[in-house]
């Protein structure tokens, strides 16, 4: 399990690195779709990849992974309310709920809610 819980670490930083800084003007137009301002897109893009940067660390320190999966689903749950709230279609909600999903399981394995 603990390789498992390794590999969605990585899975979720590379998610947030290739969406936050090789797709951004995706991230720009959604932001603008959601009647977000820039500086709400500007801190949710830090602060992903700030708790990005804490899940790859958190392979070799492993208390650090807990808080930062579980704020990365919090901003994923709040991705897949931007979505309802401007009526995405599907197709728009599965990579964000894909992450939600992740990254609890990642959490829940850190608290010691799932057996290693």
């Amino acid at each position: 399990m603990p390789t498992i819980v390794t590999l969605a670490q990585l899975i979720i930083a590379l998610s947030i690195v290739i969406v936050w800084v090789f797709r951004f003007d995706n991230i720009v137009e959604e932001f603008k779709q959601y009647g977000l301002p820039d500086l709400v897109r500007n801190l949710v893009g830090a602060a992903k990849i700030a708790l990005a940067t804490l899940l790859v660390a958190g392979i070799w320190y492993p208390g650090l992974v807990l808080v930062p999966a579980l704020l990365m689903a919090f901003l994923m749950l709040c991705a897949q309310v931007a979505h309802i709230k401007v009526r995405n279609p599907w197709h728009k909600y599965v990579p964000s709920l894909l992450l939600l999903l992740l990254s609890l399981f990642v959490a829940a394995f850190h608290a010691g809610l799932l057996a290693g």
